[in-house]
């Protein structure tokens, strides 16, 4: 991959902060916007409507997702119809289980006829995937979003189980997989090698893309002298 402008696998931007999701909404290479209720009380919004709603006025050519946050299937099922009216754009996030572990898949049946557009997130594994895709069968286009990169977290490389959710998914053509909680770069072109839908990318990835296919001589060189200027910078002597 020579540069950012090979890959094929969508820009998703993830975070809360309306300056930076304005700004990500002027690039072309942005394909959508993703946000959570944690990222949005660390941009301390308190309005969760409010800050929603204003962002669609901005949004409305790009999918975004907003997440409910009840703990009872049946409030989630409202608030999941309630989000899904704020505009045709929007994707609702829900969680996989419930804070007890229960899982959303009941639900998930009972949200496919409504024709609202789902995000499943906080998927980990291939049992989850596996639900998720059979439950959403017959409904509204919809992302299954696999926590790549909290498995590597727990020290478990996340590539076969994104790629056995690409198989799983493949008789569904209105799913999206999305390779959720990036960790570095390389995330983003392991994502595009095995032909992945979507990545979700926050700003302290966003900001490195255009090192995508840069000369490693150079990327060298560029180390060396940053290394040099410090010790100048800082008056060190020995």
């Amino acid at each position: 991959m020579s540069n950012m402008n090979d890959l094929r696998v969508k820009i998703f931007a993830d975070g809360a902060d309306k300056s930076s999701i304005l700004e990500h909404a002027a690039k072309s290479y942005i394909s959508g916007f993703t946000t959570n209720p944690t990222l949005m009380r660390k941009a301390g919004i308190s309005d969760y409507e409010g800050f929603s709603r204003d962002i669609l006025t901005h949004i409305s050519d790009r999918p975004i997702s907003f997440e409910v946050f009840s703990d009872d299937f049946d409030e989630m099922f409202e608030q999941a119809r309630k989000i899904a009216s704020w505009g045709s754009n929007v994707y609702v996030k829900v969680p996989i289980t419930d804070t007890k572990g229960a899982s959303i898949i009941p639900l998930l049946r009972k949200l496919a006829p409504e024709g609202i557009k789902l995000n499943v997130t906080a998927i980990f594994t291939e049992k989850q995937i596996q639900e998720t895709a059979e439950a959403l069968a017959n409904a509204a286009p919809s992302y299954i979003s696999v926590f790549a990169g909290r498995i590597a977290d727990a020290g478990q490389d996340p590539l076969p189980t994104m790629r056995r959710a690409l198989e799983i998914m493949k008789p569904y053509p209105q799913q999206e997989l999305i390779w959720a909680s990036p960790r570095e770069l390389l995330n983003v072109v392991q994502a595009d090698e095995i032909g992945c839908h979507i990545i979700t990318v926050t700003n302290d990835i966003l900001a490195k893309l255009g090192g995508i296919g840069k000369d490693l001589d150079q990327f060298s060189l560029e180390t060396v002298q940053m290394f040099r200027n410090d010790a100048l910078a800082a008056g060190f002597t020995i």
